[in-house]
């Protein structure tokens, strides 16, 4: 499966999930277009690794993805350094977590704006390219919460809900122009965000971080394995690849079985 002589833009790429995408994708020979947030020594260090390891071309677009102005400029930033781009996975993502009845409303507009409102933009300026050229891929990050819900997560779950809706309206749109839309949804995944819930977990209740694991998926998931930042990777290069070439407007479900239930 290659992609090489593609361009990927992938949103929240310097750790966690993204940084896993945009691994799996340059291994199939992608060059990269990183973005995130923290420091700028970081991601160069990222950016010089994954351009060693993989031999590709690797960028960088800056934007605070809350900012309505934000894709226009990243979108720009990443065509005057690799030329175009061919695959945007919309990654990034913010959460917080509190009952509806308290949940601050600038909480509710960061998470909207980040989650589903980037998103939205990003395909905006980026799809028009892809429909000219006659081939792209768009693959938004939604979640298990994009297919069922949990308390206190009232502004995550309706952001992954409507990424998914917003998925299959523009797949449905450009179903006949080369280019497809899918989201995948994963579960529980194995990152240092979700490693530190763990240690403290296991810190509060006086236990070990393998068991408080298991009864974290335990939770929700049926499978009692956590899904890595790299398989996510793949299943976002499937959608990438020839063999998918077919599907648009679905979702690709990495959950362990959370949404079999």
């Amino acid at each position: 499966m290659s992609l090489r002589d593609r361009v990927a833009l992938v949103t929240g790429s310097t750790s966690g999930i993204g940084l896993g995408i945009a691994e799996v994708l340059a291994a199939a020979g992608a060059d990269i277009i990183l973005s995130g947030i923290g420091p700028d020594e970081t991601t160069a260090a990222i950016q010089a690794d994954i351009q060693e390891r993989h031999g590709v071309r690797v960028g960088i677009a800056h934007g605070n993805l809350a900012d309505p102005a934000a894709a226009a400029t990243m979108l720009a930033e990443a065509e005057e350094q690799l030329g175009r781009v061919d695959i945007l996975v919309n990654n990034a993502g913010v959460q917080f977590t509190a009952p509806i009845e308290s949940f601050p409303a600038e909480k509710w507009d960061l998470v909207l704006a980040v989650n589903l409102s980037a998103a939205f933009r990003l395909m905006q300026v980026a799809l028009p390219g892809m429909r000219s050229r006659g081939w792209g891929r768009v693959v938004n990050i939604a979640s298990a919460h994009g297919l069922v819900a949990s308390v206190e997560k009232a502004a995550y779950v309706a952001a992954k809900h409507g990424l998914i809706g917003l998925t299959k309206v523009a797949g449905l749109e450009y179903a006949n122009t080369g280019v497809t839309v899918n989201t995948v949804n994963p579960g529980w995944v194995l990152t240092p965000l979700v490693q530190a819930q763990i240690d403290a977990r296991a810190a509060r209740n006086g236990t070990d971080p393998e068991a408080e694991g298991r009864a974290m998926l335990a939770e929700k998931q049926e499978m009692l394995r956590f899904s890595t930042p790299a398989h996510i990777g793949a299943a976002v290069a499937f959608l990438c690849s020839d063999g998918a070439e077919t599907m648009t407007g679905t979702t690709l479900t990495v959950d362990g079985g959370w949404t079999a239930r």
